[in-house]
């Protein structure tokens, strides 16, 4: 009568805890969304990223192998510093089991190194490097959103294309800055242009003049703004000041996004050519995703917060394939499985952690070309991503053979 008892409680407590919850290393996943939500990349990624990662928990239906999904968030201020502690943190009390979006390249490579060794998978969508697939790559490492080679060659190919064969760069003196210049230089020359000088500013600085008259007295064609959000924004801002445009220079904001747009308005913004890997108004499914992240927002999302929802959907679906979150299994999968979904169309993750999707040649509408709220871009081309990232074997990742 004893050992039956037992054999009951035990068969009850198999039906109070599902055995493939047990395969979920604390019995929940839990998903680090560390970003920058306070500088000058707040709208870039910021707290609308969140939201997209609490909108994918929600799709996948909130649970992942009989385990609940919790989605938590950190600002990282920009600094790499405050990003390690807030990810050993994370992963050491806190049972994070992976850290997404990652704005700022400084950031993302200290804490894709943290998470290499501590065997946790990192999803970056918010920095541009293509060290964090190349020299600093990981083999838990992935990077989803775009990378400043995908930009050069989006960006910078249409512009030397039109005949913007000379360039001078304002570049962010941090390490997103220097990749976003140096790939776009190379792929420059390429082509047979020219670049004719460059100057550093530091992250978040309001002041352009000195460095703005260092551009229009280089006479490039082209004047590249390697940096980014509220950097980009006030640069353009301040070379309509100086009439630079009106000189007949071009402004290639080379990492500009739907969010900076709609900060910087229509007028200002107007002829801009950039390069994004989603827009809201592409097709009816994007239309329907973007109405309902709107819905939550108040705003349409750009490729950082499309990216992330598609990162998180993409981990959470590797391990309900897995059967588990054990790391190594996961991340084989996520080097496996195809990334279809409303951000990415044939998508494929490259053996260096890269994924491999489409991007988009964007021009700014002018004011009177747009016919209602966040109408802002004209899609002149696709650019299929097998041209635009790196290829694997050349990008300098020592996980690739």
């Amino acid at each position: 009568m004893k050992i039956l008892s037992l054999v009951t409680a035990a068969l009850l407590a198999a039906t109070v805890i599902p055995a493939s919850a047990a395969e979920i290393s604390d019995g929940k996943v839990k998903i680090g969304i560390l970003n920058d939500q306070s500088g000058v990349y707040a709208d870039f990624g910021g707290k609308w990223s969140f939201e997209a990662a609490k909108m994918a928990v929600e799709d996948f239906g909130g649970t992942v192998q009989g385990a609940p999904i919790e989605v938590i968030t950190a600002d990282h201020q920009n600094k790499a510093d405050i990003a390690s502690n807030i990810a050993r943190q994370w992963y050491d009390t806190e049972q994070v089991d992976s850290i997404m979006e990652l704005t700022t390249s400084s950031v993302a490579l200290a804490v894709q190194g943290i998470s290499a060794e501590k065997k946790k998978i990192d999803l970056i969508t918010g920095a541009a490097s293509s060290d964090l697939t190349g020299k600093a790559c990981s083999p838990y490492g992935f990077h989803w959103a775009y990378d400043t080679h995908a930009l050069a060659v989006g960006t910078g190919g249409a512009l030397v294309k039109q005949g913007g064969d000379t360039w001078f760069f304002l570049t962010a003196d941090y390490a997103f800055g220097y990749s976003l210049e140096e790939q776009t230089s190379n792929f420059v020359k390429s082509q047979g242009g020219q670049v004719l000088g460059a100057v550093r500013h530091p992250l978040g600085t309001t002041d352009y003049s000195s460095f703005l008259l260092q551009a229009q007295s280089s006479g490039a064609k082209v004047v590249g703004l390697a940096n980014a959000g509220l950097d980009t924004a006030n640069a353009i801002k301040q070379a309509a000041e100086f009439g630079i445009v009106a000189g007949g220079q071009r402004m290639a904001a080379l990492l500009f996004t739907l969010a900076e747009v709609h900060g910087l308005g229509l007028e200002a913004a107007q002829g801009l050519t950039l390069t994004e890997s989603f827009y809201w108004d592409r097709d009816d499914e994007s239309r329907k995703f973007a109405q309902r992240f709107f819905e939550k927002t108040g705003r349409m999302p750009n490729m950082i917060q499309a990216g992330t929802y598609s990162g998180v959907l993409q981990y959470l679906k590797a391990i309900d394939k897995a059967g588990t979150d054990e790391t190594e299994a996961v991340a084989k999968l996520m080097h496996e499985m195809p990334v279809e979904d409303v951000f990415a169309r044939g998508g494929k993750v490259a053996a260096n952690g890269r994924l491999i999707s489409d991007l988009y040649l964007l021009e700014v509408k002018k004011p009177s070309e747009s016919t209602k709220d966040w109408d802002y871009f004209k899609v002149l081309a696709t650019v299929p991503g097998d041209e635009a990232y790196i290829k694997p074997a050349e990008s300098g990742c020592p996980l690739v053979k």
